[in-house]
């Protein structure tokens, strides 16, 4: 069974922003291999973090002067500045159980199965804000776990693109493409519209 990188949604509302990403990665310091940055095949950098569970995997399997396909959370405060957060790798050869028929894999192939290719993102969250004359929306992701040691865990997104004013406060799910430091909408979904009169 093919693991799909980027789960399908178990919940209508379900908030999420999630993306896979060809390159290879660069810790800034061999003594520190949690921060630093991805490279993709453009020779774009983006600055970058390992989460805890991807960290081991890292040390454990990845030779750091090969590409691979890395599941990343993306942050930003605009739309030049993409941070990600890696939170996995997706091999399904390497690190599943996934059969293995020839030495060469096309993962592009394998993607294209999955209806995912090279830096696509899936975003789910409230449009909170639109900007016409920049073309630009704004997405708030809230985390489903809530916990009160947890400061407030909702976050911004800036996305290049445009959506209308009348979907305000509306959740919407988005396909989004990233293009160097930007996440450009490609197409969206309405999945409930104004969520705040609830």
């Amino acid at each position: 069974m093919l693991k799909n990188p980027i789960p399908k949604v178990t919940n209508q509302l379900q908030h999420r922003a999630i993306g896979i990403i060809n390159g290879k990665y660069t810790p800034n310091d061999s003594d520190q291999l949690n921060r630093g940055f991805l490279i993709d095949n453009n020779g774009e950098k983006i600055e970058t973090v390992v989460l805890g569970k991807a960290l081991s995997i890292l040390k454990k399997h990845i030779d750091l002067k090969k590409n691979y396909y890395w599941i990343v959370y993306p942050k930003n405060k605009n739309t030049q500045n993409l941070h990600l957060q890696i939170a996995g790798i997706w091999d399904p050869y390497q690190l599943n159980d996934f059969q293995n028929d020839s030495s060469e894999t096309n993962f592009s192939k394998l993607l294209k199965e999955l209806d995912l290719k090279d830096n696509y993102f899936s975003v789910r969250g409230e449009l909170v804000f639109v900007n016409t004359q920049k073309k630009e929306i704004v997405i708030k992701i809230s985390s489903a776990i809530k916990s009160k040691n947890l400061k407030n865990k909702n976050f911004k997104l800036v996305i290049k693109g445009e959506l209308s004013l009348e979907l305000l406060h509306s959740f919407v799910s988005l396909d989004i493409d990233r293009v160097g430091n930007s996440l450009e909408l490609i197409e969206y979904e309405v999945i409930e519209k104004n969520l705040s009169k609830k």
